[in-house]
């Protein structure tokens, strides 16, 4: 008889987020380089002067208007449904549902949450520095230009800088930051700059976004990327808070402070593939009951000094004789079921009578 514990998935998975990372040795977490700083000064200062160059609308935005004017869409229409589908590898939604995927499968592959948590903190930068800049400047996009030669700034527009560019490189850069090997890292960071130039360019051939727009997203999502080594304390304390958290929830779970159904709710995050068990009674209404010899010792303090609890008398059920099988009353009634025929018993009845006489 096999006795082995059944656990769900997010069990296992929490199981083997328990153990001891298993990162290569010759992996160390992103730092801050002098290489790095200034790569990130030189990005800095291109998206400053992209900037300046849209306010102050000088050759970049007239560079804008002829590209519009010339209307790429129209001179090659052919590519048009296959860039359509091109462009969604630069969407928010589906691009971090895949990325989010893959870093899962590696953060159950190596035991540790990093590989999430430094998504999300980078998907909450490109939220905050892209979508604070897009509202607060305000450009409108080409196909709701209305002043030629304009660089439609502060119209209620919100596509400077280009998300699409900034998501994909973002997102796809990930892959890149967070690979295991120098080699994996190089490859993955060539597919991740096709891939961010390639949705840019397509944003600008659709006619939904100037080039102006693209160059600063492009910008805006490097800059995000050679930024996260700053973040790397905050993502390694968010992920020890995941698991202290955890041990609080076991600690309230075992003192009966977490109603019922909560603590039942939440079992699979709390048991780590059955390494912790609730060891805890519930009882109808959802208050953990305690120990008979503690409750037995509450009811005594809880009676005035001098008295004692009366003895209950022991519950004594009246015994009865034993009888056997053939003694006990049926509980069917005895004989056939079938209705009496009375034609079949006056006939049996005539046949068995003698003939009198003859």
């Amino acid at each position: 008889m096999r006795t082995d514990q059944i656990l769900t998935r997010l069990e296992r998975v929490f199981a083997r987020l328990d153990r001891e990372p298993e990162r290569p040795a010759h992996l160390q977490t992103p730092q801050m380089s002098r290489h790095r700083v200034v790569l990130l000064g030189s990005t800095l200062a291109f998206y400053l002067a992209i900037v300046v160059a849209v306010l102050t609308t000088s050759w970049l935005v007239r560079l804008d208007w002829q590209i519009m004017f010339f209307r790429p869409y129209e001179q090659w229409p052919q590519l048009h449904a296959f860039l359509d589908y091109l462009v969604v590898l630069g969407q928010r939604g589906p691009t971090a549902v895949m990325v989010a995927a893959w870093l899962g499968w590696r953060s159950w592959r190596q035991h540790t949450l990093r590989p999430l948590i430094t998504l999300g903190v980078a998907l909450l930068l490109l939220n905050i520095t892209v979508g604070s800049v897009k509202l607060g400047l305000g450009r409108l996009g080409p196909h709701y230009a209305t002043e030629i030669g304009s660089a439609e700034l502060f119209a209620g527009g919100d596509i400077f800088p280009s998300g699409h560019t900034a998501n994909a490189v973002v997102t796809w850069g990930i892959l890149a930051y967070l690979a295991s090997t120098v080699v994996t890292r190089r490859v993955l960071s060539v597919v991740s700059a096709v891939v961010s130039l390639s949705v840019g360019a397509t944003t600008v051939y659709l006619g939904t976004h100037w080039v102006s727009d693209v160059l600063l997203g492009w910008s805006a999502g490097l800059l995000i990327l050679l930024a996260l080594p700053w973040f790397e304390p905050l993502i390694a304390r968010a992920e020890a808070y995941v698991f202290e958290l955890r041990e609080l929830l076991r600690r309230r779970a075992e003192t009966g402070r977490m109603a019922a159904p909560v603590a039942t709710a939440l079992m699979p995050l709390l048991s780590a593939g059955g390494k912790w068990q609730l060891r805890r009674t519930v009882d109808p209404a959802g208050e953990p009951s305690p120990a008979p010899a503690a409750a037995a010792g509450q009811a005594a303090q809880a009676l005035p000094a001098g008295h004692a609890p009366a003895p209950r008398p022991a519950a004594v059920l009246a015994g009865r004789p034993h009888v056997i099988r053939s003694e006990r009353t049926p509980v069917t009634p005895a004989g056939s079921r079938r209705p009496a025929h009375t034609e079949r018993t006056a006939a049996r009845g005539a046949a068995a009578r003698p003939v009198a006489g003859g």
